[in-house]
């Protein structure tokens, strides 16, 4: 089974049913999954904002996110030094650095929806 590291942008996109859900599940069917820490937080963040938008959705809102928050995947530590370090070398902020980090430091390929983290993912080899 091949292993990723994934981003919010992607796992949102799949436990909160948006437009890229289904090449979310395409991206992740059979994948061991690997993330920093900081996803648990970027998801609730996610579904704080949709709770806001969309009061009448609460409850499906929150259900979403502890569905995602329970998959099985694997919930990595960073180096906060280095994600820093990587973060000014790309011009990253250093939560996206967190995911390139880490995708670095594992060697297995990242994989997410936002255009700018996925060109310094693929320019450091990640």
């Amino acid at each position: 089974m091949p292993a990723r590291v994934v981003d919010a942008s992607v796992l949102g996109a799949l436990i909160f049913g948006e437009p890229r859900a289904e090449e979310a599940l395409a991206l992740l069917k059979d994948t061991e999954i690997y993330a920093p820490l900081l996803l648990g937080y970027e998801l609730t963040s996610i579904a704080r904002k949709k709770a806001i938008r969309y009061p009448e959705l609460k409850e499906k809102i929150l259900a979403a996110l502890e569905i995602g928050l329970s998959l099985d995947i694997n919930w990595t530590e960073v180096e906060h030094p280095e994600v820093l370090r990587l973060a000014l070398d790309t011009g990253l902020t250093t939560y996206d650095a967190s995911y390139l980090y880490l995708s670095r430091a594992l060697k297995i390929p990242l994989i997410t929806f936002d255009e700018k983290l996925a060109e310094k993912a693929k320019a450091n080899g990640a």
